[in-house]
């Protein structure tokens, strides 16, 4: 028995959407940098990472929707807007926590907040990925890049 929310027939409409997307970008990106010089691959110019990751884009659209084309259909859900919302949030409240306590702080604002969006968040695991997500964080990017954000409020 057919599920009643799926339509008969082929064409998954979310990979024609995301394929759409991606073509589409890809489209955007190598009209955008017309006017960028190629180069070779032993001398880029600046053209040449933009033209060669906007041909993998087209490439990967082309691929999932020639996918999509061959399975069942279904129709695109409505989307949920209370998880972008909490992850809007969530970003948006790092970047003004960062300026005025610390990468540590925006981190765990970061983490702890966006994890709501997700229902099934257990908070024992969040904490646990939060202490390890945070120091590598500040490892890597004050620590090993030497980005210009202090680490801790004081």
């Amino acid at each position: 028995m057919l599920n009643p929310r799926k339509a008969e027939g082929t064409g998954d409409r979310p990979d024609f959407l995301t394929a759409a997307l991606l073509v589409g970008f890809g489209a955007l990106g190598l009209w955008a940098g017309r006017d960028l010089t190629l180069g070779t691959a032993s001398a880029m110019g600046p053209g040449y990472l933009p033209r060669i990751v906007c041909c993998l884009l087209i490439i990967v659209g082309v691929t999932v929707g020639g996918l999509g084309a061959f399975r069942q259909r279904e129709e695109i859900s409505k989307p949920k807007l209370w998880p972008v919302a909490i992850i809007l949030a969530s970003v948006v409240g790092f970047a003004f926590i960062a300026e005025f306590f610390g990468f540590v702080a925006a981190s765990v604002w970061l983490l702890l907040v966006g994890s709501i969006a997700d229902r099934d968040s257990k908070l024992r695991e969040v904490l646990i990925l939060t202490a390890g997500l945070t120091a590598f964080g500040a490892l890597v990017f004050i620590v090993g890049l030497g980005v210009q954000m202090p680490i801790w409020p004081f």
